[in-house]
């Protein structure tokens, strides 16, 4: 069952949401709990990635920026 992130239009709260079917039947609107409106919108979640500083790629190590060791973001270049 995934958790989805929620925005509501009318008092701008970000909430999580449960739900428990995958299929794409579900009609019913998630509404806030904050204020209970079911003016909400399903909200781009974005997924972060946590290491330690002993274990960055040569290219974070230096400074350059990026996961690939050529110092490119991952599949800007052949690798």
């Amino acid at each position: 069952m995934p958790i989805y992130e929620y925005a509501c239009e009318a008092c701008h709260e970000k909430f999580d949401h449960l739900v428990r079917s995958m299929s794409g039947s579900n009609t019913d609107a998630v509404k806030c709990p904050k204020c209970d409106s079911p003016k909400t919108t399903r909200a781009l979640s974005l997924v972060a990635v946590g290491g330690s500083s002993e274990s960055a790629s040569p290219a974070s190590a230096s400074g350059l920026g990026g996961c690939c060791p050529c110092g490119k973001t991952p599949g800007s270049c052949s690798r």
